[in-house]
Protein backbone atom coordinates (compact mmCIF):
# COMPACT_ATOMS: atom_id res chain seq x y z
CA UNK A 1 0.00 0.00 0.00
CA UNK A 2 1.61 2.82 -0.93
CA UNK A 3 -1.15 5.98 -1.01
CA UNK A 4 -0.35 9.23 0.93
CA UNK A 5 -1.68 9.10 4.67
CA UNK A 6 -3.25 12.11 6.17
CA UNK A 7 -3.37 12.99 9.57
CA UNK A 8 -6.63 14.88 11.00
CA UNK A 9 -7.11 16.12 14.24
CA UNK A 10 -10.99 14.96 15.10
CA UNK A 11 -13.12 17.63 16.99
CA UNK A 12 -15.07 16.14 19.66
CA UNK A 13 -17.80 17.52 19.49
CA UNK A 14 -18.57 16.49 16.29
CA UNK A 15 -20.58 13.28 16.53
CA UNK A 16 -19.23 11.70 13.20
CA UNK A 17 -15.68 12.05 13.69
CA UNK A 18 -15.65 10.83 17.07
CA UNK A 19 -16.92 7.96 16.91
CA UNK A 20 -14.43 6.90 13.84
CA UNK A 21 -12.11 7.49 16.08
CA UNK A 22 -13.07 5.43 18.96
CA UNK A 23 -14.08 2.81 17.16
CA UNK A 24 -10.37 2.22 15.55
CA UNK A 25 -9.90 2.59 18.96
CA UNK A 26 -11.78 -0.12 20.72
CA UNK A 27 -10.83 -2.34 17.13
CA UNK A 28 -6.94 -2.00 18.14
CA UNK A 29 -7.36 -2.87 21.99
CA UNK A 30 -9.80 -5.84 20.77
CA UNK A 31 -7.25 -6.74 18.40
CA UNK A 32 -4.32 -6.92 21.46
CA UNK A 33 -5.79 -8.15 24.47
CA UNK A 34 -9.31 -9.78 23.03
CA UNK A 35 -12.15 -10.32 25.79
CA UNK A 36 -9.52 -8.64 28.74
CA UNK A 37 -9.36 -5.61 26.85
CA UNK A 38 -9.93 -2.46 29.11
CA UNK A 39 -11.74 0.06 26.35
CA UNK A 40 -13.36 3.23 27.93
CA UNK A 41 -17.06 3.18 26.27
CA UNK A 42 -17.59 5.60 23.73
CA UNK A 43 -20.08 7.95 25.71
CA UNK A 44 -16.96 7.95 28.45
CA UNK A 45 -14.34 9.02 26.04
CA UNK A 46 -16.85 11.73 24.34
CA UNK A 47 -17.18 13.21 28.12
CA UNK A 48 -13.61 13.48 28.62
CA UNK A 49 -12.68 15.08 25.51
CA UNK A 50 -15.14 17.60 25.89
CA UNK A 51 -14.36 18.72 29.12
CA UNK A 52 -12.80 22.14 29.33
CA UNK A 53 -10.03 21.23 31.77
CA UNK A 54 -7.63 23.88 33.75
CA UNK A 55 -5.60 20.38 34.07
CA UNK A 56 -4.99 18.68 31.21
CA UNK A 57 -5.14 19.68 27.02
CA UNK A 58 -6.71 16.36 25.22
CA UNK A 59 -6.73 15.86 21.49
CA UNK A 60 -7.36 13.11 19.43
CA UNK A 61 -6.69 12.16 15.81
CA UNK A 62 -7.37 9.92 12.68
CA UNK A 63 -5.05 8.56 10.00
CA UNK A 64 -7.11 8.87 6.76
CA UNK A 65 -6.20 6.52 3.67
CA UNK A 66 -7.92 7.30 0.15
CA UNK A 67 -10.70 9.15 2.96
CA UNK A 68 -10.86 5.79 4.93
CA UNK A 69 -9.78 6.11 8.79
CA UNK A 70 -7.28 3.39 9.16
CA UNK A 71 -5.96 4.53 12.85
CA UNK A 72 -6.54 6.69 15.32
CA UNK A 73 -4.08 8.69 17.97
CA UNK A 74 -4.19 10.85 21.68
CA UNK A 75 -2.40 12.97 23.13
CA UNK A 76 -2.51 14.81 26.27
CA UNK A 77 -0.96 17.66 28.02
CA UNK A 78 -0.89 18.37 31.53
CA UNK A 79 -0.99 21.80 32.45
CA UNK A 80 -0.20 22.53 35.73
CA UNK A 81 2.24 19.73 36.78
CA UNK A 82 4.24 17.60 34.99
CA UNK A 83 4.34 19.86 32.07
CA UNK A 84 7.56 18.78 30.15
CA UNK A 85 5.44 15.49 29.49
CA UNK A 86 3.05 14.23 27.02
CA UNK A 87 1.17 11.01 26.97
CA UNK A 88 0.41 10.11 23.52
CA UNK A 89 -1.19 7.03 22.07
CA UNK A 90 -1.62 5.00 18.43
CA UNK A 91 -4.23 2.70 18.04
CA UNK A 92 -4.26 0.91 14.29
CA UNK A 93 -6.65 -2.31 13.70
CA UNK A 94 -4.82 -5.31 12.88
CA UNK A 95 -5.93 -4.95 9.03
CA UNK A 96 -3.63 -1.57 8.86
CA UNK A 97 -1.24 -2.80 10.78
CA UNK A 98 2.23 -2.60 8.95
CA UNK A 99 1.92 -0.28 6.35
CA UNK A 100 2.93 2.79 7.68
CA UNK A 101 -0.26 4.11 9.58
CA UNK A 102 1.34 3.88 13.32
CA UNK A 103 4.74 5.61 12.24
CA UNK A 104 2.56 8.33 10.74
CA UNK A 105 0.76 8.85 13.43
CA UNK A 106 3.10 9.06 15.75
CA UNK A 107 5.34 11.07 13.75
CA UNK A 108 2.99 14.04 13.71
CA UNK A 109 1.62 13.51 17.86
CA UNK A 110 5.39 13.67 18.69
CA UNK A 111 5.92 16.89 16.47
CA UNK A 112 3.04 18.17 18.00
CA UNK A 113 4.20 17.62 21.70
CA UNK A 114 7.50 18.95 20.60
CA UNK A 115 6.18 22.35 19.38
CA UNK A 116 4.30 22.68 22.93
CA UNK A 117 7.81 22.55 24.72
CA UNK A 118 7.65 18.96 26.03
CA UNK A 119 10.34 16.72 26.18
CA UNK A 120 9.29 13.85 27.65
CA UNK A 121 6.59 11.29 26.14
CA UNK A 122 4.89 8.30 27.76
CA UNK A 123 2.67 5.76 26.47
CA UNK A 124 1.37 2.48 27.34
CA UNK A 125 0.77 -0.95 25.60
CA UNK A 126 -1.08 -3.91 26.86
CA UNK A 127 0.30 -7.84 26.14
CA UNK A 128 -1.21 -10.89 27.74
CA UNK A 129 -0.36 -12.02 31.00
CA UNK A 130 1.17 -15.28 29.68
CA UNK A 131 3.89 -13.34 27.16
CA UNK A 132 6.83 -12.69 29.09
CA UNK A 133 7.20 -10.08 31.71
CA UNK A 134 8.97 -7.20 29.15
CA UNK A 135 6.64 -7.91 26.74
CA UNK A 136 9.46 -9.43 23.80
CA UNK A 137 7.61 -10.35 20.65
CA UNK A 138 4.78 -8.26 21.33
CA UNK A 139 3.40 -6.39 18.41
CA UNK A 140 2.67 -3.24 21.07
CA UNK A 141 6.00 -2.78 22.59
CA UNK A 142 8.01 -3.89 19.73
CA UNK A 143 6.17 -1.40 17.71
CA UNK A 144 7.59 1.07 20.65
CA UNK A 145 10.41 0.07 20.66
CA UNK A 146 11.42 0.70 16.81
CA UNK A 147 10.12 4.16 18.02
CA UNK A 148 12.77 4.97 20.64
CA UNK A 149 10.25 4.16 23.72
CA UNK A 150 11.81 1.73 26.62
CA UNK A 151 9.79 0.11 29.06
CA UNK A 152 10.09 2.31 32.55
CA UNK A 153 7.17 0.19 34.62
CA UNK A 154 5.45 -3.00 33.94
CA UNK A 155 2.22 -3.13 35.56
CA UNK A 156 -0.25 -6.61 36.17
CA UNK A 157 -3.81 -6.18 35.05
CA UNK A 158 -6.01 -8.04 37.46
CA UNK A 159 -9.66 -8.91 37.66
CA UNK A 160 -11.71 -10.29 40.46
CA UNK A 161 -15.20 -11.96 40.00
CA UNK A 162 -18.16 -10.77 42.32
CA UNK A 163 -19.52 -11.48 44.56
CA UNK A 164 -16.92 -11.80 46.99
CA UNK A 165 -18.67 -14.04 49.80
CA UNK A 166 -19.30 -12.57 52.49
CA UNK A 167 -18.12 -14.41 55.24
CA UNK A 168 -14.59 -14.14 53.05
CA UNK A 169 -14.76 -10.42 53.53
CA UNK A 170 -15.49 -10.98 57.16
CA UNK A 171 -12.34 -13.11 57.68
CA UNK A 172 -9.97 -10.75 56.26
CA UNK A 173 -11.53 -7.76 58.47
CA UNK A 174 -11.01 -9.55 61.78
CA UNK A 175 -7.58 -9.88 60.47
CA UNK A 176 -7.02 -6.28 59.95
CA UNK A 177 -9.17 -4.49 63.24
CA UNK A 178 -6.97 -1.33 62.03
CA UNK A 179 -7.31 -0.31 66.05
CA UNK A 180 -6.64 3.02 66.62
CA UNK A 181 -8.55 4.12 63.40
CA UNK A 182 -12.19 4.94 62.48
CA UNK A 183 -13.41 3.81 58.61
CA UNK A 184 -15.57 5.68 57.19
CA UNK A 185 -17.62 5.27 53.67
CA UNK A 186 -19.41 6.62 51.08
CA UNK A 187 -20.83 6.90 47.45
CA UNK A 188 -20.10 9.37 45.22
CA UNK A 189 -18.61 12.73 45.42
CA UNK A 190 -16.15 12.91 48.36
CA UNK A 191 -17.45 14.80 51.52
CA UNK A 192 -16.98 18.59 51.71
CA UNK A 193 -14.59 17.69 54.96
CA UNK A 194 -12.44 15.52 53.42
CA UNK A 195 -12.17 16.81 49.90
CA UNK A 196 -8.58 18.94 50.80
CA UNK A 197 -7.12 15.68 52.29
CA UNK A 198 -8.51 13.01 49.74
CA UNK A 199 -7.31 15.67 46.88
CA UNK A 200 -4.03 15.93 48.31
CA UNK A 201 -3.36 12.25 48.93
CA UNK A 202 -4.33 11.48 45.57
CA UNK A 203 -2.06 13.47 43.69
CA UNK A 204 0.95 12.18 45.54
CA UNK A 205 -0.30 8.35 43.64
CA UNK A 206 1.80 8.40 40.78
CA UNK A 207 5.01 9.19 43.06
CA UNK A 208 4.48 7.43 46.18
CA UNK A 209 3.48 3.54 44.43
CA UNK A 210 6.64 2.43 42.84
CA UNK A 211 7.47 5.10 39.40
CA UNK A 212 10.29 2.67 37.99
CA UNK A 213 11.97 4.66 35.42
CA UNK A 214 9.39 7.56 35.07
CA UNK A 215 9.96 10.89 34.61
CA UNK A 216 7.28 12.42 36.44
CA UNK A 217 6.49 14.38 39.36
CA UNK A 218 3.43 14.64 41.70
CA UNK A 219 0.28 16.15 40.76
CA UNK A 220 -2.05 18.92 41.38
CA UNK A 221 -3.89 18.96 44.62
CA UNK A 222 -6.22 21.68 43.58
CA UNK A 223 -10.07 21.20 45.21
CA UNK A 224 -11.65 22.77 42.09
CA UNK A 225 -9.92 20.57 39.39
CA UNK A 226 -10.63 17.61 41.79
CA UNK A 227 -14.54 18.46 41.92
CA UNK A 228 -14.53 19.29 38.00
CA UNK A 229 -13.06 15.77 37.43
CA UNK A 230 -15.73 14.26 39.55
CA UNK A 231 -18.42 16.50 37.70
CA UNK A 232 -17.17 14.84 34.42
CA UNK A 233 -17.18 11.17 35.96
CA UNK A 234 -21.05 12.10 36.66
CA UNK A 235 -21.42 13.06 32.65
CA UNK A 236 -20.12 9.64 31.65
CA UNK A 237 -22.63 7.76 33.61
CA UNK A 238 -19.74 6.59 36.09
CA UNK A 239 -19.98 5.85 39.94
CA UNK A 240 -17.81 6.35 42.81
CA UNK A 241 -17.28 4.52 45.86
CA UNK A 242 -15.06 5.91 48.56
CA UNK A 243 -13.45 4.55 51.98
CA UNK A 244 -10.95 6.27 54.27
CA UNK A 245 -9.34 5.36 57.43
CA UNK A 246 -9.16 8.10 59.55
CA UNK A 247 -6.01 8.75 62.44
CA UNK A 248 -7.77 9.62 66.18
CA UNK A 249 -6.87 13.11 65.00
CA UNK A 250 -9.54 12.91 62.33
CA UNK A 251 -6.69 13.23 59.18
CA UNK A 252 -6.82 10.53 56.35
CA UNK A 253 -4.65 8.01 57.15
CA UNK A 254 -5.45 5.86 54.20
CA UNK A 255 -8.04 5.63 51.27
CA UNK A 256 -9.24 3.61 47.95
CA UNK A 257 -11.51 4.35 45.31
CA UNK A 258 -13.94 2.18 43.17
CA UNK A 259 -15.07 3.48 39.69
CA UNK A 260 -17.89 1.81 38.29
CA UNK A 261 -18.99 2.34 34.60
CA UNK A 262 -22.82 2.88 33.89
CA UNK A 263 -22.05 1.88 30.27
CA UNK A 264 -20.39 -1.53 30.70
CA UNK A 265 -21.14 -2.15 34.02
CA UNK A 266 -17.58 -2.98 35.24
CA UNK A 267 -15.64 -1.79 38.51
CA UNK A 268 -12.44 -0.47 38.38
CA UNK A 269 -9.60 0.06 41.24
CA UNK A 270 -8.52 3.31 41.58
CA UNK A 271 -6.34 4.70 43.71
CA UNK A 272 -4.91 3.34 46.79
CA UNK A 273 -2.33 4.67 49.56
CA UNK A 274 -1.50 4.98 52.88
CA UNK A 275 0.11 7.46 54.75
CA UNK A 276 4.05 6.75 54.99
CA UNK A 277 3.18 7.58 59.01
CA UNK A 278 0.62 4.99 58.88
CA UNK A 279 2.47 2.02 57.29
CA UNK A 280 2.39 -1.17 59.07
CA UNK A 281 -1.25 -1.50 60.51
CA UNK A 282 -2.89 -3.36 57.35
CA UNK A 283 -4.74 0.34 56.45
CA UNK A 284 -4.18 -1.08 52.97
CA UNK A 285 -6.63 -3.83 52.36
CA UNK A 286 -8.98 -2.95 55.16
CA UNK A 287 -10.42 0.15 53.51
CA UNK A 288 -10.41 -2.31 50.21
CA UNK A 289 -12.41 -4.40 52.30
CA UNK A 290 -14.87 -2.01 53.74
CA UNK A 291 -14.90 -0.59 49.57
CA UNK A 292 -15.58 -3.79 48.41
CA UNK A 293 -18.17 -4.67 51.06
CA UNK A 294 -20.17 -1.44 49.99
CA UNK A 295 -20.00 -1.90 46.52
CA UNK A 296 -20.86 -5.21 46.86
CA UNK A 297 -23.70 -3.73 49.15
CA UNK A 298 -24.88 -0.90 46.89
CA UNK A 299 -24.15 -2.65 42.98
CA UNK A 300 -24.81 -6.32 43.45
CA UNK A 301 -24.89 -6.21 39.69
CA UNK A 302 -21.45 -5.41 39.26
CA UNK A 303 -19.87 -8.38 37.87
CA UNK A 304 -15.85 -7.94 38.00
CA UNK A 305 -13.48 -5.20 39.42
CA UNK A 306 -10.21 -4.87 37.46
CA UNK A 307 -7.01 -3.14 38.87
CA UNK A 308 -3.55 -2.12 37.42
CA UNK A 309 -0.61 -2.58 39.49
CA UNK A 310 3.75 -2.17 39.51
CA UNK A 311 4.91 -5.50 39.44
CA UNK A 312 7.13 -4.64 41.56
CA UNK A 313 4.36 -3.47 44.20
CA UNK A 314 4.85 -6.96 46.31
CA UNK A 315 2.55 -5.78 48.84
CA UNK A 316 -0.44 -4.23 47.05
CA UNK A 317 -0.17 -7.54 44.60
CA UNK A 318 -0.30 -9.83 48.01
CA UNK A 319 -3.48 -7.36 49.38
CA UNK A 320 -5.16 -8.42 45.90
CA UNK A 321 -3.69 -12.09 45.66
CA UNK A 322 -5.49 -12.46 49.40
CA UNK A 323 -9.17 -10.21 47.95
CA UNK A 324 -8.92 -13.69 44.85
CA UNK A 325 -8.08 -10.86 42.24
CA UNK A 326 -6.44 -12.97 38.80
CA UNK A 327 -3.71 -11.51 36.55
CA UNK A 328 -5.38 -11.16 32.75
CA UNK A 329 -2.91 -8.85 31.19
CA UNK A 330 0.08 -6.98 31.23
CA UNK A 331 0.61 -3.42 30.89
CA UNK A 332 3.94 -1.35 29.99
CA UNK A 333 4.78 2.40 30.53
CA UNK A 334 6.77 3.61 28.22
CA UNK A 335 8.77 6.60 28.10
CA UNK A 336 11.01 8.63 25.67
CA UNK A 337 13.24 11.42 25.96
CA UNK A 338 13.04 14.18 23.16
CA UNK A 339 16.27 15.67 21.84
Amino acid sequence: MTSEIEIRRVDPFDTVEHNLWWQTYAEAKRADMGENALIWTLEESRAEMQQRSATTERRTYVALREGSVVGGGSMALPLKDNVHTAAVGVTVPFAHRRHGVGSALLAHIEAEAAAAGRTTLRAETAWSAAAPEDGSGEPGIEFARHHGYALALGDLQNRLELPVDDAVIAELLAETPATGYAIRSWVGPVPDEHIAEWAALDATLDTEAPTGELDIEAASADVDDYRADEAVQAAQGRTSYGTVALASDGRIAAYTQIVVSGDDGNAYQWGTLVQREDRGHRLGLRVKLENLRMLQHHSPETPRIYTYNAESNAHMLAVNTRLGFEATGRLGELQKRLG
